[in-house]
């Protein structure tokens, strides 16, 4: 007859690369596969036929996106995120979720833009408004997620 004892399990806890990096490292490694994701997603509408040609407020017409746009839109956007987070996870109580509530909100907000650029075709304003849904859906999870790690 062979006895065992009860083992105790620790609790367990989640571990890996986003809760053990800084917030701005995690920050930069989600941008970078958001403006990958972002651009391919863009490559393949212009592969289908999307013209991209966009115009900003007030422009006479619209302007050639370059192979590589989408890329550096999510770079140079995603820098207002990334300070964002940094600062959410140094101040605020629930950096988490007010990191999602706040991005999800922008990128309603940023929706607007394509839907008003003059000179641009429907075709190339919903690729333009998805462009930013996609980046959104890459980057912001997994910056709320390290910020879920943030400990006080």
């Amino acid at each position: 007859m062979s006895v065992t004892t009860p083992q105790i399990q620790a609790p367990r806890t989640e571990s890996g690369l986003l809760s053990t990096r800084p917030v701005w490292l995690v920050g930069i490694l989600a941008t970078l596969a958001g403006a990958v994701v972002t651009e391919a997603f863009a490559l393949v509408a212009r592969a289908a036929g999307v013209p991209m040609e966009a115009a900003s407020p007030g422009a006479e017409e619209a302007a050639e996106i370059p192979v590589g746009g989408f890329f550096g839109g999510v770079l140079f956007w995603s820098v207002a995120g990334i300070v964002l987070a940094v600062v959410l996870a140094r101040r605020a109580e629930r950096p988490a979720r007010t990191f999602t509530v706040t991005t999800v909100a922008l990128t309603a907000l940023s929706l607007a833009g394509p839907a008003v650029a003059p000179h641009t075709a429907t075709s190339t304003q919903i690729v333009l408004a998805a462009s930013h849904v996609v980046a959104a859906a890459v980057i912001v999870p997994l910056l709320a997620r390290r910020l879920a790690h943030v400990r006080r």
